[in-house]
């Protein structure tokens, strides 16, 4: 009898004791990630190193041709490019739901603490002592230098030609002209046409156009040196010599959708399928859709409540960053601190220290979010969470609905040259970002809120 009732006891704790498969699933994803939100020191330059080596050479996830196109998924799309390369590589792994708890045990430890400093900043005097201001003032010009230069390396890889140069240029300064919720999102909407056009050639039909009304000689008569070059090859060919290989003309669209001198990062029969189409899609759309119901809903109303303004503005902001930690700092200045939800001293501050911590520097909204929600009845935690919300969740849905349509819509030239437009676009923004924090320059007493 007493064996018995031992052996029922056993087995009911057993039972309670026992994983079950979705905890056996989770159980190798916190074991592989625990410690990354802890000690990924260095920005997105250097997580991505760090994940190569954890998943490709230590864990085998994934192999580095997986990983390479992975890569190339979370920096062609809006969002934390790191925080989607863990998210993908672990929902590849075991699935979507490990992919969410990956995210979450690499993201919360850095937003904790940047909470943690909203809360020590809120109960800060007015007027900082003198010495305080002149350190705000030297990390103020480290960062503008910072992110210069980050902007000077993502402009050498987006301009691959005279349009993606211009693009760079008008996004610039359209960015120092102008700002507004819609802003922003139409001028990379209007950059990603205008690189299709050009690539495809509409534009240079349209200038055809143009220049046959004008009266001007058409482009299909050749020129005397294109003349001159005719005969320069068929005189080499006559002779026996190889002609010199005909350079594609810098920004024509064979020089960007034509050439082959790109390796194919991926074999043909490796696929990225997490999803159907169909599924890919839902979670596209709910993106799109979101985005809109939320500022159609924000300007539909006389007075927002604070907590739908800071969902609003840091979902915005997460759906047109490209380029990662560097672009998402000086814009949240422009969706926070322009607002006058937060001082200028204040962003300073956790701007200084968001630089130090470890994880993904999107959580910078963290702290930003809960400062946005000082003086309303919203509670700073609840703030924090929409904050957090609000500039993670656009790129996890691209990310996600992507991942099951990539290996289709790769090969679409389309799609590439309307990347590159919005890609080229994001960086002129980046310059907008250090001409307004250099504006900052000095801080103190007087031009710190």
């Amino acid at each position: 009898m007493s064996s018995a009732l031992v052996r029922s006891v056993w087995d009911a704790l057993d039972a309670r004791l026992q994983l079950t498969k979705a905890g056996k699933a989770a159980w190798p994803v916190f074991t592989a990630n625990w410690h990354l939100g802890f000690t990924a020191f260095g920005g997105p330059s250097v997580h991505f190193q760090i994940f190569r080596k954890r998943f490709v050479d230590d864990k085998h996830w994934i192999d580095d041709q997986i990983y390479q196109e992975l890569f190339a998924i979370c920096q062609a799309t809006p969002g934390p490019g790191s925080t989607k390369m863990l998210f993908s590589i672990n929902a590849l792994h075991s699935g979507w739901l490990a992919g969410l708890l990956a995210f979450l045990i690499w993201s919360l430890p850095g937003a904790l603490g940047m909470y943690g400093l909203s809360l020590g900043v809120a109960r800060i005097d007015q007027v900082l002592p003198g010495p305080v201001y002149a350190l705000l003032t030297g990390l103020n010009a480290a960062t503008v230098g910072i992110i210069a230069l980050a902007a000077v390396q993502l402009g050498e890889k987006a301009v691959t030609d005279r349009l993606t140069r211009g693009v760079v240029l008008v996004g610039g300064c359209a960015g120092m002209l102008y700002t507004a919720l819609w802003y922003f999102p139409v001028l990379m909407a209007g950059a990603g046409l205008a690189t299709l056009g050009w690539d495809f050639g509409v534009l240079q039909r349209s200038g055809e156009v143009v220049r046959r009304a004008l009266g001007r000689r058409s482009s299909s008569e050749p020129s005397a040196q294109e003349r001159a070059r005719e005969v320069d090859v068929e005189l080499q060919t006559a002779s026996g010599n190889e002609p010199p290989a005909l350079q594609a003309k810098e920004g024509s669209s064979s020089n960007i959708l034509e050439r082959d001198d790109e390796p194919r990062i991926v074999p043909a029969h490796i696929q990225l399928d997490l999803s159907s189409w169909q599924t890919s899609l839902i979670l596209l759309t709910l993106a799109l859709a979101l985005l809109v119901a939320l500022l159609v809903l924000r300007s539909q109303l006389p007075h927002p409540p604070r907590g739908l303004s800071i969902f609003a503005n840091l979902y915005l902001g997460g759906t047109i960053i490209f380029g990662g930690g560097p672009v998402v700092i000086p814009l949240l200045r422009t969706y926070i601190v322009a607002e006058g939800w937060v001082s200028s001293r204040d962003f300073l501050i956790g701007l200084a220290v968001i630089q130090a911590f470890p994880g993904p520097n999107f959580n910078f909204a963290v702290y930003l979010g809960s400062l946005a929600a000082l003086g309303t009845p919203l509670p700073s935690a609840v703030g924090a969470l929409l904050a957090f919300v609000g500039i993670f969740a656009p790129g996890i849905l691209i990310s996600a609905g992507l991942m099951g349509v990539w290996s289709r819509l790769r090969a679409q030239r389309w799609l590439k040259s309307f990347l590159r437009g919005v890609n080229a676009l994001a960086v002129g923004l980046v310059f907008t970002a250090v001409y307004r924090l250099w504006q900052l320059g000095y801080i103190d007493a007087q031009h710190s809120v």
